[in-house]
């Protein structure tokens, strides 16, 4: 019985992930250029790749990658994660504008909250989080929600929901970074976390540690500015039904991994 188009789809996407993969035969390729070295430096230290790495000094690599990124997603899902860490607060955004209350939320809160579709925070998700143990540290303008993060001390789901993110203990995960569009360009974001992430340091944490989708540049910019750094990338993609992972060489060292959920109860 012939493949199906769909079946040859999938396929050529697993090829073209596999080459992703594959960086020891970019480096063979491209060693000798002096163009490229400081680059291949680069990706040997850290394991992060790009599909298109060395197309920076033309200017349209950001376009290259993402549609890349979004052209292999036609066919099947297909993500890069940017791994990222932060362990020491930047006092720029240490001190919250007086009118705002920055803090952790209550269950009482974040039910309330929940009830405003604006606060894109359903109570399912909620009771999910707080089944887990994980916390929300928010900034409010009176009895409005501007701005909040969610922290987590477990293995968490992400997207796709049938994966779920692991880590190191030593770190707290933050996810689901949110700004409502009234609060935008006071970063007031930055501020939140950066106050959650002195709480987490003075309770024995060595940081926070996270991730933003490879084409997704101006959070990249944004968690950069924060003060987080790039530690690896998880690439990811589903094929055949199941999920190829894999991870860069620097995120051993956090203990970053992405795995499939098992039937239990329990990710985010």
């Amino acid at each position: 019985m012939p493949e199906s188009n769909s079946s040859k789809r999938r396929l050529a996407a697993a090829v073209q992930f596999s080459l992703v993969l594959n960086s020891d035969a970019i480096f063979d390729i491209l060693d000798e250029d002096p163009l490229v070295d400081r680059e291949v430096q680069h990706m040997e230290r850290t394991g992060i790749i790009t599909l298109f790495p060395f197309g920076g000094r033309h200017g349209c690599a950001k376009e290259l990658h993402n549609l890349a990124v979004k052209g292999i997603n036609l066919f099947t899902v297909f993500k890069i994660l940017r791994a990222v860490a932060i362990g020491r607060a930047n006092l720029e955004f240490t001190k919250c504008p007086e009118h705002y209350r920055p803090g952790f939320l209550t269950a009482k809160m974040l039910h309330e909250f929940a009830v405003n579709p604006e606060n894109e925070m359903s109570e399912s998700f909620i009771e999910e989080a707080l089944s887990k143990g994980d916390e929300c540290y928010g900034v409010c303008d009176g009895d409005r929600l501007a701005s909040y993060g969610w922290y987590s001390f477990r293995p968490t789901r992400i997207d796709p929901p049938d994966l779920q993110l692991r880590f190191n203990h030593e770190y707290v995960y933050m996810y689901k970074g949110f700004t409502h569009v009234r609060y935008r360009g006071q970063r007031l974001h930055a501020i939140g976390m950066t106050l959650a992430l002195q709480h987490y340091l003075d309770r024995g944490y060595s940081g926070l540690v996270s991730y933003v989708e490879s084409n997704n540049f101006n959070s990249l910019k944004s968690v950069a500015r924060m003060g987080y750094e790039e530690f690896g990338s998880i690439y990811l993609m589903r094929t055949f039904g199941r999920y190829l992972t894999h991870a860069s060489r620097g995120c051993e060292s956090f203990g970053f991994a992405v795995e499939e959920m098992s039937l239990e109860p329990g990710g985010l």
